[in-house]
């Protein structure tokens, strides 16, 4: 296998791009980098480990896109360009082989990295620096993008009256996961690729600035990422389940009860869940529509602190130290 340096260099390094502000890239011990005036740097960090977040099985290019992906959704969440990233790759073992020869390492790198790559791309974003080690699969991935100053969505400000919408439709995640465990493998399925391919909502995002009163994305679970935003906004809310767009295929393949609770507490959806006033609706609406995306009310904020219109029993979401995560 090659080097730890030499694989730096043949998967990870592309020349450096003085239009996406890298005054100096990978290589060196660390990067520099050039912000653009007036814009707040926004900066997140997020974890992909094997067996955890993707199956072991997973296609290596799938697993590169996926990892970057994930990440890309927080910075959509703020309203945020993508400009930079950071990538650390623990592997040891790859595609479900603990005992994998060089040639199977370096065909599933080339193919994790395409799809890295591809997706950065996509956004504008430029790979800037990271680590390569030895361990169990893992992927940590840092996005740093700019938005205007003072222009960030957040989850706080959101205020009784105001709608309650989602992007696109829900459960994808959640579906695509179970055709896994199902043995489903072809990655054209519309529940496979919502899993696997997941697409950042930063166009989304950005669109929403300015109109939005609150923002994030669904990570975890509708349930469970609206309560960050209804705590941190400190109001309530009331859902309407009938309103709830599911993702292609959800209900033929899990069920019209299984269908619902994937939405609502499935997770990996990477849509983005915003409160809007009512004065804003049309535009936000007509602007998401410019984009070939759906925005759809699934709901309103409450004086009431809590949230009504959901059964009793309904699992939150996924949770990494709770006993009963799913």
């Amino acid at each position: 296998m090659l080097a730890e340096f030499d694989l730096i260099q043949r998967y990870f390094t592309r020349a450096a791009d003085t239009t996406h502000g890298v005054a100096l890239g990978v290589g060196d011990d660390a990067t520099l980098l050039t912000p653009t005036p007036g814009q707040q740097l926004v900066v997140s960090v997020d974890t992909s480990v094997v067996d955890v977040h993707f199956p072991a099985d997973a296609p290596a290019r799938a697993i590169g896109h996926r990892a970057l992906a994930v990440a890309l959704s927080d910075l959509a969440a703020m309203g945020a360009s993508a400009r930079w990233t950071l990538m650390a790759l623990t592997l040891n073992e790859v595609g479900g082989h603990a005992d994998a020869d060089d040639a199977l390492i370096e065909a599933w790198l080339h193919d994790y990295a395409e799809g890295f790559h591809a997706l950065c791309a996509r956004h504008g974003a430029a790979l800037v620096g990271g680590d390569v080690t030895r361990g169990a699969l893992t992927i940590g991935v840092t996005v740093m993008g700019e938005v205007p100053s003072n222009d960030a969505l957040t989850r706080a400000g959101a205020r009784p009256g105001d709608i309650l919408a989602v992007t696109g439709a829900l459960g994808g995640g959640a579906g695509g996961l179970a055709l896994w465990q199902r043995g489903e493998r072809d990655l054209a399925h519309p529940l496979l690729k919502r899993y696997l391919l997941p697409e950042p909502r930063l166009a989304a995002g950005r669109a929403l600035r300015g109109l939005a009163s609150a923002a994030l994305d669904i990570s975890d679970g509708l349930l469970a990422d609206l309560a960050h935003l209804l705590k941190a906004s400190q109001v309530g809310a009331a859902l309407e389940l009938d309103a709830l767009p599911l993702a292609e295929g959800l209900e033929q393949a899990l069920g019209e009860e299984a269908a619902r609770t994937a939405a609502l507490s499935g997770g990996d959806d990477y849509e983005l869940l915003v409160a809007l006033p009512p004065t804003q609706w049309s535009t936000a609406c007509q602007r998401l529509s410019a984009q070939g995306m759906t925005l759809t009310a699934i709901g309103r904020c409450t004086n009431t602190l809590g949230l009504t219109g959901v059964p009793a029993g309904v699992r939150t979401g996924w949770q990494h130290f709770h006993r009963e995560a799913p």
